[in-house]
């Protein structure tokens, strides 16, 4: 979250319209310039992004006791503030708001996948989100939202961006709909997820809509698994300079972890190699994810 401050200093006995028509300035530039995060700011979420990764199920009360343990000078406040702007909650039972967004109602869609494993490619899909650190010099994060086909662990699709808008998650949701279409998509209750431009892009193309339950930490447990291994394995391993380069490494991550990474749950056998073992799934072999997703930001091609 950026904070604010004056840009430039007000003339005494001048009227705020005096002092823009002075200036050449519209109101808000007078008055306000958007500051980018400190590095100190930046170190400690990086830290609480750490602690998170490594215990899933620390809430802020054990959080903030750690990093005090640690010799950091933070109370419950910040922690619960930096940790809702990265899109973090514990997951353990209990009435917490949904992962990365704040729910606005309860869902009308059910949880659809309660007693069912998925059987085969495409029979359920997970979609969720994460919080991606940068070098600590840059002013900001980056959010990840990826679907996952649960059967064969295989990143259907994608996208990366600056903040916590709507758009990625609905570019992800269509590319992914672009290779096949699941029986079941199932998500957290936040409010991307919630948003009728989502709800109404999975109706219409047919797709059963699931939704944890309430307090629920085990219904999207293998997307949850999915951030822990992206999260070591890549990037707690590089300092991103730019989103560019976070998109570009990332890419490359998720096209070795579909392609090329064995994974134990599916015998050591690689995501796409179960993912696309079926003749029927022949688009998704013909357009395997190999640079990953786009960067859902304006003037991201001027980013370096």
């Amino acid at each position: 979250m950026l904070e604010w401050e004056p840009a430039v200093t007000a003339v005494p006995g001048l009227s705020v319209r005096a002092q823009t028509q002075l200036l050449g300035l519209n109101r808000s530039s007078l008055y306000y310039r958007s500051v980018p995060p400190s590095s100190e700011e930046l170190l400690l979420k990086r830290r609480i992004d750490e602690i998170y990764t490594a215990r899933p199920f620390y809430g802020s009360r054990r959080i903030t006791v750690q990093l005090q343990q640690e010799g950091q000078q933070v109370n419950r406040k910040a922690v619960i503030r930096h940790m809702r702007e990265m899109g973090l909650a514990a997951i353990v039972p209990g009435p917490h708001l949904s992962r990365g967004s704040k729910r606005a109602v309860d869902s009308k869609y059910p949880y659809l996948l309660r007693g069912v494993v998925a059987q085969y490619p495409n029979h359920v899909w997970g979609v969720d989100l994460t919080y991606v650190r940068m070098k600590g010099d840059y002013p900001g994060w980056l959010y990840l939202v990826a679907v996952l086909d649960w059967h064969s662990r295989y990143i259907v699709s994608w996208e990366l961006s600056q903040n916590m808008g709507q758009g990625f998650v609905m570019e992800a949701a269509r590319a992914a709909l672009t290779r096949a279409t699941p029986l079941i998509w199932n998500s957290d209750q936040g409010s991307h997820f919630t948003s009728p431009q989502y709800t109404g892009l999975l109706e219409a193309a047919g797709v059963q809509v699931s939704m944890d339950g309430r307090g629920r930490f085990v219904d999207n447990i293998f997307t949850e698994r999915l951030w822990r291994t992206i999260k070591y394995e890549e990037v707690y391993l590089h300092e991103y300079c730019s989103p560019k380069e976070a998109r570009h490494s990332l890419g490359e991550y998720i096209h070795f972890y579909n392609h090329e990474r064995p994974h134990q749950a599916l015998d050591y056998q690689t995501p796409a190699a179960v993912y696309c073992r079926v003749a029927s799934l022949a688009t998704a072999t013909v357009t395997p994810i190999t640079k990953g997703g786009n960067l859902t930001l304006e003037n991201a091609s001027q980013w370096s």
